[in-house]
């Protein structure tokens, strides 16, 4: 029987631990080839020295149950870098047709306190990161649908979060690079479907380095699988790499424990139309005013909830 992914190539980027490495252990096992990269750096922060380890392991347990796979240690926020990841799937398997962004580091501060640093440092291995290598797998899957004369195929998986989607008081560098690697994505969508490509993010919930804060207080299930653990992410970004996933395009998804959910884009809550040529303060405090009266003070405009459970 054959596997879904069989005959596909694909790049996982941050895919050494947590999230990643489930994400590029699932595209294997689907019969994929898969490029692992990671920088290797042991601090979440992205303090400390690269390695070649995590990737290396990741590729090898890869091919130790029969799979392709090579590591990658470059750091996807360097453009050269990036640049040269795309072209080392191509040179290794013909093409690349499947692109998972993953990687990412934490320097969380509350917005008065943080330094122009940390805030740089986040938005650039996440959102400039995204970027990166989306920009080069484009460039190849439009000159190959330009030498084929038609669509090509080609899958592109972002991870977004639901910090974007509720807010973090003391995360606004995070929050602000998944916000806009959301953006990137439906641009990205929309510019790339006539080549045959498809691009969806997902907002993941699961138990990982960066998140070990989070879930500090969720303890592991004694039997079974942990409810938060990264396996439960890994068969969504899988089928949305697959052929069947043809038709999912520009989407945004939430996905933790057994659960997912499709995040509609923002709806008009209420509407007010002006009574002369333009609003007047007067007028806008009388429809604005009440509208906001009974909401308590301090309380964002957005879901302050994700799906009736708080925002991790």
């Amino acid at each position: 029987m054959s596997l879904p992914l069989e005959g596909l190539s694909a790049i996982v980027t941050g895919a050494g631990r947590g999230l990643g490495r489930a994400e590029a252990l699932e595209l294997a096992r689907l019969g994929a080839a898969v490029v692992v990269n990671d920088y290797g750096q042991p601090g979440r922060d992205g303090s400390g020295a690269a390695s070649t380890g995590p990737a290396e392991e990741v590729a090898a347990e890869i091919r130790a149950t029969g799979g392709k796979a090579l590591a990658h240690t470059g750091d996807v926020a360097d453009f050269q870098q990036a640049g040269a990841l795309v072209e080392l799937a191509i040179a290794e398997f013909g093409k690349l047709d499947i692109l998972v962004n993953n990687a990412g580091i934490l320097r969380d501060r509350m917005v008065f306190s943080m330094a122009e640093e940390e805030w740089d440092s986040v938005i650039r291995v996440h959102l400039k990161g995204h970027f990166n290598t989306i920009r080069f797998a484009a460039a190849h899957w439009r000159e190959r649908s330009k030498a084929a004369g038609g669509p090509v195929y080609g899958r592109v998986v972002n991870t977004s979060s639901e910090a974007f989607l509720a807010g973090s008081a003391g995360q606004p560098n995070y929050a602000a690079a998944k916000g806009g690697i959301v953006g990137l994505t439906t641009s990205t969508a929309l510019a790339l479907a006539k080549y045959g490509v498809t691009a969806n993010a997902i907002c993941p919930r699961a138990r990982t380095r960066m998140t070990e804060d989070v879930f500090a207080g969720l303890g592991r299930p004694d039997n079974g699988l942990d409810p938060l653990a990264p396996e439960h992410v890994a068969p969504l970004v899988g089928y949305l790499a697959a052929p069947a996933a043809a038709r999912i395009n520009g989407q945004l998804l939430v996905v933790h424990g057994g659960m997912v959910a499709i995040v509609e884009r923002p709806r008009v809550a209420a509407k007010f139309d002006s009574k002369q040529e333009t609003f007047t303060y007067d007028e806008l405090d009388a429809v604005l005013g009440p509208h906001y009266a009974d909401r308590p003070q301090g309380e964002t405009f957005g879901a302050v909830e994700v799906l009736g459970l708080k925002r991790t």
